[in-house]
């Protein structure tokens, strides 16, 4: 049952060394969720512009994903830190977040119209969100302060492994002579993206599933059960406790939040604009119908793949170079590295060059996914871990709602509706978040 948060001062139980297979075994539903995420990078915008969809209408039919954040994120972040069930603290919110994601991965590719796409994206992006928080929180539950570094550069493994694999699915089928490249159904949608969707379902439930079974959570004691049980309960309580976090949020998570504002903006610019700039760059077309913009999806694909391998190939060095250098550092070199290749991406007209931005995105989406929080995860209170990992997770998502609601106008009066032009923007941003880590000093971090 979901019951009251600890009183100030109550104690987690301590967290235990893990071996490597074991932080391995925990990380593997991450996998799933990334899987899905991965299907929505590449295909999103492409199943919009099937189903009749303008370049500038995409910020907002994107806007799912960063408004269920803003709101689940913390909230189920406060409520597994209140849940004391039989099954675990965690747990029960990876398997329900699951189930909502795989029934909407099965459902996306016959969406019939825009809005039922979007409408199947909101559903799709709160099961995300009710599995996220709660799989960060696990990991810093389960593991020592100098563990955090490895654990949460794992699931950047996890991410870029899932991300990859997402994303050349179809290539694989159709190089397998499985499907057609042009095979498509009645509402313009083609089969590779339909047996996509129906695979990432299978894994997305499979993978956290293997992580449930596979990995106990650390029990708590009587005592601090005791503690969850006798403080206040209730809707108030939890926006109480939220409320009480973001006054009490550590320096290095204010100063993160305007790393976030900048790198995050980018990425999703990025997200929603690299098929059509492929497609002009790569394919010199435009028409959501041509063959050119359909090879410009799969090749979106081979690109969100291609960083995504480099983010799985260097999340362990990565985790390996922040115990010798510094997360902060570690940081700070991967996000100027990527920002600057992505300036680059557009300038390049064959394919085969693309391995250049390739290589720095992927270097930069890796300590994206895993360095902020190893920075993070020793200077917040255990008992409030989910809350502060919840809340970490809204400054991603704030400035992706911002960029939902600004970007059509520099889109069009900055950019001069150039998809390009787009990318060469976010590259600038990533390059300025990477500047403004050295925002966060040495004295910030109490790890």
């Amino acid at each position: 049952m979901i019951v009251a948060q600890p009183e100030k001062g109550a104690k987690i139980s301590n967290a235990v060394k893990l071996n490597f297979g074991s932080i391995i075994a925990m990380n593997m539903g991450f996998f799933g969720i990334q899987y899905s995420f991965g299907l929505q990078q590449t295909n999103m915008t492409p199943i919009y512009s099937y189903l009749g969809a303008h370049a500038d209408q995409l910020p907002l039919l994107n806007l799912a994903g960063p408004m269920t954040g803003l709101i689940i994120q913390p909230v189920i972040g406060a409520m597994s830190d209140k849940t004391t069930s039989r099954f675990g603290r965690r747990r029960p919110y990876f398997l329900i977040g699951a189930t909502i994601c795989s029934i909407c991965l099965f459902a996306m590719p016959y969406s019939s119209s825009i809005w039922m796409a979007a409408g199947i994206l909101w559903i799709l992006d709160a099961g995300n969100n009710i599995t996220m928080e709660p799989y960060r929180a696990f990991v810093s539950d389960k593991l020592p302060t100098e563990q955090h570094a490895l654990g949460f550069l794992t699931q950047s493994f996890f991410t870029g492994l899932g991300i990859t694999l997402a994303n050349l699915t179809p290539g694989i089928l159709i190089a397998a002579g499985l499907i057609s490249i042009h095979a498509r159904s009645g509402n313009n949608i083609p089969y590779t993206t339909y047996a996509a969707f129906f695979i990432g379902g299978v894994v997305s439930i499979g993978s956290i599933m293997y992580s449930c079974f596979s990995t106990k959570e650390t029990s708590l004691t009587q005592e601090e059960i005791q503690a969850i049980k006798s403080a206040s309960g209730g809707i108030g309580s939890i926006l109480k406790d939220i409320n009480e976090a973001f006054k009490t949020m550590p320096l290095t998570m204010k100063k993160l939040g305007i790393v976030y504002l900048f790198n995050w903006y980018a990425m999703f610019i990025y997200w929603q604009f690299i098929t059509l700039c492929l497609a002009k760059t790569i394919y010199n077309t435009s028409d959501a119908a041509s063959a050119g913009f359909a090879s410009a999806q799969l090749l979106t694909g081979t690109v969100n793949g291609g960083y995504n391998v480099v983010t799985f190939l260097v999340a362990f060095p990565l985790a390996f170079f922040a115990r010798k250098i510094t997360a902060r550092r570690v940081h700070l070199l991967s996000l100027i590295f990527g920002g600057i290749c992505l300036i680059s991406l557009p300038a390049i007209h064959d394919a085969k060059l693309l391995f250049i931005p390739i290589m720095g995105l992927g270097v930069a989406w890796a300590s994206m996914m895993g360095t902020p929080y190893a920075m993070l995860a020793g200077s917040i209170p255990k008992e409030k871990t989910g809350i502060f990992m919840g809340i970490l997770n809204m400054f991603i998502v704030m400035p992706m709602l911002l960029e939902t609601i600004t970007f059509k106008y520099v889109y069009k009066y900055l950019l001069g509706h150039h998809p390009e032009n787009a990318i060469i923007f976010a590259g600038v941003l990533i390059t300025i978040a990477g500047g403004f880590v050295l925002l966060i000093r040495r004295k910030d971090l109490q790890v």
